[in-house]
């Protein structure tokens, strides 16, 4: 019994149709899946053959989770991976379910209140062109994110660390340039310290600036692979460069992405949408919850969704904790600081 279980808690067995192959595909190895399982629904779950017996409040959900995850494991053994997204695909629904159902009217927040269900995209009107085949929403609110991306010139991706922020964006970029709806990909963020006192960095200029973008780097790499990448760098189809660098330009033809908006002052991000041309799209991403900025400096990104909310054409999304797609443990360690903030005001 779990420090989550109380005698009186349900009780359920399951037994599992299939060989040992299919027990394995979807066990993992030492149970580890089934273990991942237990975890995210806080239930006990024990295991003799076939047969999984659970405890506890969420035993409902987590025999559908497992029964699910079973399905799927006919010809493939089952990841990690492919349990962390799942469990945050099958919370993310039932989320929505009881949304939906709700039907409460509410005052009109700062930004789109996470909690209204997302509109009903079929996935053939959100499939991407990238390397990665299984690149799709995992929750309803990603889907609204990308649905807003595609269906405006200015968007506004808004939420904590692990909800997909940059990555989707960068798929759309890479969707939108093997379309040829767009001539390159324009992807910058404020060269801001987290902190740490770097100092003086050796080697050259691209080389100094090298750190702050590397995860605009690895999203590319992850999506396109490292020789395309580097064939669309040297066609200057692809450039990455610091949010300074962007002064005085005007991008026609582009799909641009500022990411790490928070740590944008608000003259910068008003001349970052001001470089916007004809024909080009751009995406703004940030974590209003990580400003790396001197104290008493106000983010651009905040200013900017105040002042941008109400105006045609550009769209604002807010993801939650609910959307993160890294491990579990990140949910609830922003869930944990939310509420601990919220405690000391």
């Amino acid at each position: 019994m779990s420090q989550h279980d109380t005698p009186s808690d349900p009780i359920h067995t399951i037994h599992l149709e299939g060989d040992n192959t299919h027990l394995a595909n979807f066990c993992g190895p030492i149970d580890e899946n089934l273990k991942q399982i237990a975890h995210a629904f806080e239930v006990t779950l024990k295991r003799r053959g076939n047969h999984i017996t659970l405890q506890g409040q969420d035993v409902r959900p987590a025999t559908e989770a497992i029964e699910w995850f079973h399905d799927r494991a006919v010809h493939k053994a089952l990841s990690i991976d492919d349990i962390q997204l799942g469990l945050v695909e099958l919370k993310s629904r039932v989320q929505h379910t009881q949304n939906s159902g709700k039907g409460k009217q509410r005052s009109k927040p700062l930004l789109a209140d996470p909690s209204t269900p997302a509109p009903t995209l079929d996935d053939d009107e959100l499939s991407l062109r990238t390397r990665r085949r299984d690149l799709r929403p995992r929750t309803p609110r990603q889907r609204d994110y990308l649905s807003q991306i595609l269906s405006h010139d200015i968007s506004f991706g808004i939420g904590p660390a692990g909800t997909g922020k940059t990555f989707l964006a960068v798929a759309c970029a890479i969707d939108a340039l093997e379309r040829e709806a767009v001539q390159r990909i324009v992807l910058t963020r404020p060269a801001v310290e987290a902190g740490e006192r770097l100092g003086f960095l050796p080697g050259d200029l691209n080389q100094k600036i090298d750190p702050y973008l590397r995860p605009l780097y690895d999203s590319l790499y992850d999506l396109m692979g490292y020789d395309k990448v580097q064939r669309l760098f040297e066609k200057q189809m692809i450039e990455v460069a610091p949010l300074a660098y962007m002064r005085g330009r005007t991008l026609n033809h582009s799909f641009v992405i500022l990411d790490e908006a928070q740590n944008t002052t608000s003259e910068q991000m008003k001349m970052f949408l001001t470089r916007i041309g004809f024909g080009s799209k751009a995406v703004i991403t940030g974590d209003p919850t990580q400003v790396d900025l001197p104290r008493g400096q106000r983010s651009g990104l905040e200013h900017s969704v105040r002042v941008l909310q109400s105006v045609p054409g550009i769209a604002i999304t807010q993801l939650t904790s609910k959307d993160v797609v890294r491990h579990p443990l990140v949910a609830r360690i922003i869930d944990a600081y939310e509420s601990h903030q919220n405690d000391e005001n």
